[in-house]
């Protein structure tokens, strides 16, 4: 399971995307961004970031390293902003904190060319998860230590939000995906069962609710073992890979 620690101090609301994260301080001296269990789009956003990150982590991408928190609701009574005093308090208890990467930049295709290969493992693998937020608009990704970081994946796995409807065969439309002008053919990663079940284990029981952790794997690994939901790389427009490219996945 996740590391557990606990919050000593809210520093300041992040003020993108609707979940309102929150950047706070943590017993383990370490600075997280926290996703909470109270935010409007309820426990399954939690579930979907731990079960990508973590699987995100073992196929070699580099990914923040995920905690739970312990929060205090009352670590926020000086906020002014009422909204964020109802969220701390629906939250009281746990919640998922993300490795705060200090310094990192936005990804800006402009100034960070992925090569080709990075760029098809990536469109696969966001084709695995069912993953529709990695667009030009909003790309998810960081820039740290000249490596591209995966971060946001609680707009994946959306398939849980309505399971007797759940199609692991569900075509997937890459052609919004960030990463489509770069690639010239999707690269298929070694999707295995006990990677799978490695990262379903770390969701905690309480955010799974009546969600069974077979279910997602059996989803996943069926999935990963399928063509037939593939995008089709051939007719989207390229962007010339200039000589400066990065291997996006390599820490340094």
């Amino acid at each position: 399971m996740l590391e557990r620690i606990t919050a000593t101090r809210y520093v300041t609301p992040l003020r993108e995307g609707g979940s309102l994260p929150g950047v706070m301080e943590a017993d383990d001296l370490g600075t997280h961004v926290v996703k909470f269990r109270g935010a409007g789009q309820g426990r399954r956003v939690l579930v979907a970031e731990v079960i990508c990150a973590e699987l995100a982590r073992g196929l070699g991408f580099a990914t923040p390293d995920l905690k739970v928190i312990d929060l205090d609701p009352q670590l926020g009574r000086r906020e002014p902003d009422e909204e964020i005093q109802d969220l701390l308090n629906a939250s009281a208890g746990d919640n998922l904190a993300i490795d705060f990467l200090p310094g990192a930049l936005g990804f800006d295709p402009p100034v960070w060319n992925p090569d080709p290969e990075f760029a098809g493992r990536l469109i696969w693998f966001d084709g695995l998860i069912h993953n529709v937020d990695r667009s030009w608009r909003n790309p998810n990704l960081l820039v740290w230590h000249e490596a591209i970081w995966l971060i946001d994946h609680g707009a994946a796995l959306w398939f849980h939000h309505n399971w007797p409807r759940a199609d692991p065969l569900r075509p997937f439309d890459a052609s919004d995906h960030v990463m489509t002008r770069f690639a010239t053919e999707l690269v298929p990663l070694p999707v295995t069962g006990d990677l799978l079940r490695h990262a379903v284990e770390q969701v905690p029981d309480a955010w799974l609710g009546d969600d069974s952790r077979d279910a997602y794997v059996d989803h996943l690994l069926t999935r990963a073992a399928s063509t037939a939901w593939h995008p089709d790389l051939t007719a989207a427009p390229k962007t010339p890979v200039r000589t400066n490219t990065i291997g996006g996945f390599w820490r340094s």
